[in-house]
């Protein structure tokens, strides 16, 4: 029996190694820029994580509802991801491990919670 408990300690380890990394995902309200409670917390979440994996880069990618206006929805996304990548960095990510990517807003995905977002996720360098 002893002998197979560290047998199925590295067998926990390497499946935890195996999954795939885990998306924080912003909501934003339609048309805006502005973070709620629950925005800062997932934010505050994923910078602990971030924190604890110093060797990863936190990719941010915001999006935007595609409206009548193409570009003001465009200019909406880059605003999120960059609002999100600045309090990332206020909750101690380092500044050069955000990488930022807005998304061209899609007309598939219309007015949508889903479209009016910022995912965050760490992925290997």
């Amino acid at each position: 029996m002893r002998r197979l408990l560290p047998l199925l300690g590295l067998s926990v380890l390497a499946a935890c190694a195996s999954q795939p990394a885990r998306k924080y995902v912003v909501f934003f309200s339609n048309q805006s820029v502005e973070l709620n409670d629950t925005a800062r917390n997932v934010i505050a979440e994923a910078a602990r994580k971030a924190q604890n994996h110093p060797g990863s880069i936190v990719q941010v990618e915001g999006y935007a509802a595609a409206g009548g206006d193409l570009s003001a929805d465009a200019l909406i996304a880059i605003q999120r991801a960059k609002l999100v990548a600045e309090t990332l960095h206020k909750d101690g990510v380092s500044g050069d491990r955000i990488r930022q990517t807005p998304r061209a807003p899609s007309s598939g995905e219309g007015m949508t919670v889903g479209a009016r977002r910022v995912e965050i996720e760490l992925v290997s360098p």
